[in-house]
């Protein structure tokens, strides 16, 4: 790798996924002149066809009111059902261990109902510390919502003292040493402020020789990094659709539940109509029938306008494929990774060096005075680039692989060295 212009035009020249980039809008200035997109790790780009297929359901909207659940393009009723295939692929899952439904929190509430069950010593709960916040709330009003202390019942696991990556090593010791008192193990597939990727399978395995349950939540995973939910054997999974998954802002999102535990756990399930079995759902009598598989979860029926940009995107992985994003992803860090190094110490890396450990984030922390990092990031918005703030001084920065280039990273790189020149402290 080389770090000139000259080398990153040629990679992208060479890439065969280089025409997925004209099928997402890239968001441009009051020019009219393309803005440096590197933000997906918060807000995926919108999918140019996401906008056709909108368009279409509020036109069967227009067109035939409350029929379109029957007689729409795509009926409303079975909505949900055109997202299973491109889940389960981009989750490793069977199609009936995945359903689009809901926010990934409130699909959170719906798993920990059923998997969260203290009893005897067993009556904790174990995160990383540093949780993304809406996770950590879910999990202590969990606790509460039980009867438990929440100072007691919650572990929050942290790196140790000068680094900023858990070892899986460091979960395995703490399941042995306190797995007799963990009811559930709520993990990231990705830590949501540094990028580091983990290794589920091995996190699952663990807490189940612990006895607990394993449950995963793959907002910054999931269209990120290549899953084998079914195969690692993790009891249950949520995720946001908004990320990687280029759905939009507040889209639908999505939740997984290994086979073995379908038919295990209906005494525990929170029920809504949208769960009944769809034979019998309209006939609203008071037993409730449950679906087959994960969509005896749903609560509600799907909202269609949030769902539609999915199918979207998903048509898009199911072209561009995981494998070979995951590869342009670790090529396109490993390139930005190339290109910080010149810039050390005005800038340290948090994220892992090894590929391995990394998705398409890279997380940049700004050291010296206080406000030199807010400045450095306004600066980079002066200057066209979009990334994102975590305090008190990271910038979080993610070439997506199915729609930003080599250029689009060296172009950053010469940005951010243009900006700690002029902000030297």
């Amino acid at each position: 790798m080389k770090p000139t212009l000259e080398y990153a035009r040629a990679r992208d020249e060479a890439d065969a996924l280089r025409t997925f980039r004209e099928r997402f809008a890239i968001p441009t200035d009051s020019n009219g002149r393309q803005l440096l997109y590197l933000c997906g790790h918060s807000l995926g780009l919108m999918p140019v066809a996401a906008r056709r297929l909108v368009d279409q359901e509020l036109d069967d909207w227009a067109r035939l009111g409350v029929l379109g659940h029957e007689q729409a393009t795509r009926p409303w009723i079975p909505y949900h059902e055109n997202l299973t295939a491109g889940l389960a692929y981009l989750s490793g899952a069977r199609p009936d261990e995945v359903i689009a439904m809901n926010s990934l929190t409130v699909n959170l509430h719906l798993m920990l109902a059923s998997f969260y069950r203290p009893a005897g010593r067993r009556v904790k709960i174990l995160i990383e510390a540093g949780a993304f916040s809406s996770d950590r709330h879910a999990v202590a009003s969990q606790l509460a919502w039980h009867g438990q202390d929440v100072q007691t019942g919650l572990i929050e696991l942290a790196p140790e003292a000068g680094s900023e990556s858990l070892s899986e090593q460091a979960i395995e010791a703490c399941l042995e040493r306190h797995g007799d008192e963990i009811a559930l193990v709520l993990w990231p597939g990705v830590q949501f402020r540094t990028g580091q990727a983990f290794d589920l399978a091995r996190i699952v395995s663990a807490a189940h020789r612990a006895g607990c349950i394993a449950g995963l939540d793959l907002a910054h995973s999931i269209g990120n990094m290549p899953l084998a939910l079914h195969e690692h054997d993790a009891d249950f999974a949520v995720w946001c659709s908004y990320k990687y998954l280029n759905a939009g802002p507040g889209a639908i999102g999505g939740c997984f539940v290994h086979e073995r535990n379908i038919s295990a756990a209906p005494g525990s399930r929170l029920h809504g109509w949208w769960g009944h079995e769809a034979a019998t759902r309209f006939r609203m009598e008071p037993r409730f029938a449950a679906a087959a598989g994960a969509a005896a979860w749903q609560i509600s029926n799907p909202p269609i306008l949030s769902a539609a940009p999915l199918l979207a995107s998903l048509e898009l992985f199911q072209q561009a494929r995981i494998e070979p994003l995951r590869e342009k992803s670790i090529a396109l860090t490993s390139y930005l990774e190339l290109l910080l190094r010149p810039l050390e110490p005005s800038v340290e890396l948090i994220t892992p060096r090894a590929p391995a450990s990394r998705g398409c984030q890279l997380s940049i922390r700004i050291p010296g005075a206080a406000s030199r990092g807010k400045r450095v990031l306004d600066r980079l918005s002066e200057l066209g680039v979009i990334c994102d703030w975590r305090e008190p001084d990271v910038i979080r920065v993610a070439p997506v692989p199915l729609y930003n280039r080599f250029e689009d990273v060296f172009t950053f790189g010469e940005r951010l060295a243009q900006v700690l020149r002029e902000i030297a402290n």
